[in-house]
């Protein structure tokens, strides 16, 4: 079924929603359609985003294109699964995305990244980009931001995060790190994928190289890792109406999501199933 406007939705997320159908797991996955075009943000952790699309009726053999926001397994798990049903979207990453990535508890290293590297891909005949410049229209009114300003010091990544490059490990600064920003008649709508380099260095870059306002901002933002003064920086941040409506999840973090439900005007519980429909 196609519908004219433009529709957003969370084929899988951590928490679940009215269908208790759907699978949710520790991840992200959302599916747009935007001017008669169909791109895919993120896949999660394994096939429970194609499972879920198919149940929600949603064909993702369609699909134009696929946006990878950072390379961990929970947002990339699901691209074997499309390789597998045939389907062959051009992809777009951010720059150093198939870097390997660790979390570091204590003294053990842990591998979380990606189980592909871009020779898998080549082989596999996908067309794959990866992004060049801060933003980039990669279908007509869906851009990737990426190089975001980092004028929040506040936003300091957790340092278990850890990337092996240049042949050492090193704290990791997610350069990779790649948010979707859609045009659409009633402002931006902003998808993050965990916001690893801090909510408000990302909304305030966005902010800055676009003149129109943000209208909603959707998925992760990664408050699960923040302090409380910085957590509650970020809260009032948002509350200052950034945005109309926010629909945050994945990462986000019960403590924060909860404050969020409470302090901020305009937000939802964006999970597994929800959609977002813009006439």
């Amino acid at each position: 079924m196609h519908h004219k406007g433009i529709r957003i939705v969370t084929l899988v997320e951590n928490t679940e929603g009215v269908h208790k159908g759907l699978r949710s797991e520790h991840g992200l996955s959302f599916y747009i359609e935007l001017y008669g075009k169909r791109l895919l943000f993120d896949t999660g952790q394994s096939d429970a985003f194609f499972e879920n699309a198919k149940k929600l009726k949603i064909d993702l053999k369609q699909i134009d294109a696929l946006c990878l926001s950072h390379g961990h397994y929970d947002h990339s798990g699901g691209v074997r699964t499309l390789l597998k049903e045939g389907i062959r979207p051009t992809v777009w990453i951010g720059k150093g995305y198939f870097h390997e990535k660790f979390a570091k508890d204590g003294t053990a290293y842990e591998y979380v990244g990606n189980d592909f590297d871009d020779e898998f891909l080549q082989a596999q005949g996908v067309h794959f980009q990866e992004v060049d410049s801060a933003v980039k229209e990669v279908l007509p009114g869906a851009y990737t931001v990426t190089q975001f300003e980092r004028s929040f010091p506040d936003e300091t990544i957790n340092p278990r995060f850890w990337v092996f490059r240049n042949g050492r490990l090193e704290p990791d600064t997610f350069e990779d790190e790649i948010t979707l920003v859609l045009d659409t008649p009633r402002g931006l709508v902003v998808l993050l994928g965990c916001s690893h380099p801090g909510v408000k260095n990302i909304l305030s870059s966005i902010a800055k190289r676009f003149s129109k306002p943000i209208y909603a901002v959707l998925g992760g933002t990664h408050l699960v890792d923040a302090s409380d003064p910085s957590m509650d920086r970020s809260l009032q941040f948002l509350a200052e109406g950034v945005a109309e409506l926010v629909g945050v999840s994945h990462c986000t973090g019960e403590k924060a999501s909860k404050q969020i439900a409470d302090r901020i005007r305009g937000s939802f519980p964006n999970h597994t199933g929800s959609m977002l429909w813009i006439e």
